[in-house]
C-alpha cells in the first residue's frame, strides 16, 4: 500500500482528548453595572504546560496565566473564530501567545531566548521586556482580523491586560490570573471583572454616582481573592464567586466548557512547505527528511524530502 500524500495526509499526532466542562463561569450582579468570568483550567492547565516540559517553572506559571486570560477574554466576545493573547518583546521570553476559539479550544506556547537568564520569581516584565501586547480576534477568511495593541506596562500579566483595557477606551476591567503547580499537578486560573454601561440594560436605571459606587464595592471584594482560592479544585466556583460577593447576591450564568486545542495537521504542515523555493527544502532537509514542530503542541512531524514539490524558482 502507497503512502497517502503528504498534502492529502490531515492525520494529526495523538493528542489528549481532554474537556473540562465547566472551564468558564459567568457571573454578575444583578442590578449592577458589574459582570466577570471566573476561569477554571483544571486538569487542562497540566495537560497543556506538560507538552513543554522544556521550560522553567517561572514560564510555566507565565503561560498558565495567558492561557487561562485568553479563555476568559475570548469567553466574553460574540464571533466566529479565534482570539489570541499576544506578547512580543526583548526579554528572556521574547514571545508568548494563547490563543483559544469560539468552541473554548484552548493553545499556548511560550519561546524562550538562548541562554536566557531568567527571574528567580515570576515576573512577567522582567521576562518579556520591552515590547507590545495584543489582542486579536482572527474570524478565519470571512473577514479581515481585529487587533489592538498597546505596549508591555508592569511587572505582571493581569496589571499589563488592565492597562490594555485603560488605554483602549473601554469600560474599566480588573484582571486576576494565578498558575501554579499544586500537589494535583499544574493548574491555572483567571478571574475578570467589568464595568458593564448602565444605558446597556444592567442598571439603566441607577444614576452614574451610584455605579461608580457599585463598580469600587466590587472592585475592593475582588481584591480580597487569593492565589490559593483561583486554583483550589476544591473550590467550586459557585462558592468561591458567594465568598467574595455574597452580599452583592452574585448570580451565575451557563458554564461553559473549554478543551485541548491544537489544530495543527500534517495537511496543514505540508502546505506551508509546499511554499517554499525547492533549493530551501534541500537545506532543510536532514538525511533525506524535513522535521516540523509544532509550537504548540510541540511534536515533531516528519516528511521525506521527495514528498515535499516545492515551489520552483523564477530565473531571470
Amino acid at each position: 500500500m502507497t503512502e497517502l500524500p503528504a498534502f492529502l495526509d490531515s492525520s494529526r499526532p495523538h493528542v489528549p482528548d481532554l474537556s473540562v466542562p465547566r472551564g468558564v463561569t459567568p457571573f454578575y450582579l444583578p442590578g449592577q453595572p458589574v459582570r466577570g468570568r471566573l476561569v477554571r483550567l483544571g486538569p487542562l492547565a497540566a495537560t497543556l504546560l506538560s507538552r513543554h516540559e522544556e521550560h522553567a517553572p517561572q514560564v510555566k506559571t507565565l503561560l498558565g496565566e495567558a492561557l487561562a486570560l485568553a479563555a476568559a477574554l475570548a469567553s466574553a466576545l460574540k464571533f466566529k473564530g479565534s482570539f489570541s493573547v499576544q506578547a512580543r518583546g526583548n526579554g528572556p521570553v521574547p514571545m508568548l501567545l494563547a490563543d483559544c476559539t469560539d468552541a473554548g479550544a484552548l493553545r499556548g506556547y511560550a519561546r524562550v531566548a538562548e541562554d536566557a537568564v531568567l527571574p528567580e520569581i515570576p515576573d512577567a516584565g522582567a521576562m518579556l521586556g520591552e515590547g507590545y501586547l495584543a489582542f486579536t480576534v482572527d474570524f478565519g477568511l470571512e473577514r479581515d482580523p481585529q487587533q489592538g495593541i498597546v505596549a508591555l506596562q508592569g511587572s505582571t500579566l493581569a496589571g499589563m491586560a488592565e492597562y490594555y483595557f485603560a488605554q483602549s477606551e473601554q469600560l474599566p476591567a480588573r484582571v486576576f490570573l494565578a498558575a501554579a503547580e499544586t500537589e494535583s499537578g499544574w493548574r491555572a486560573s483567571a478571574l475578570v471583572l467589568e464595568r458593564v454601561a448602565g444605558a446597556g440594560g444592567v442598571s439603566p436605571e441607577m444614576p452614574e454616582e451610584m455605579q461608580g459606587e457599585a463598580w469600587r464595592t466590587a472592585c475592593i471584594l475582588t481584591e480580597t481573592i487569593t492565589a490559593a482560592e483561583l486554583l483550589d479544585d476544591t473550590l467550586t466556583p459557585e462558592r468561591l464567586l458567594y465568598r467574595l460577593f455574597h452580599g452583592e447576591g452574585v448570580a451565575v450564568s451557563k458554564p461553559r466548557a473549554l478543551s485541548f486545542g491544537c489544530r495543527c495537521s500534517r495537511a496543514r504542515l505540508s502546505g506551508i512547505l509546499e511554499g517554499f523555493p525547492t533549493d530551501d527544502l534541500d537545506h532543510m532537509a536532514v538525511e533525506g527528511d524535513i522535521v516540523m514542530t509544532c509550537e504548540f503542541c510541540n511534536f515533531d512531524f516528519r516528511f521525506a524530502r521527495d514528498s515535499i514539490s516545492g515551489r520552483p524558482e523564477h530565473k531571470a
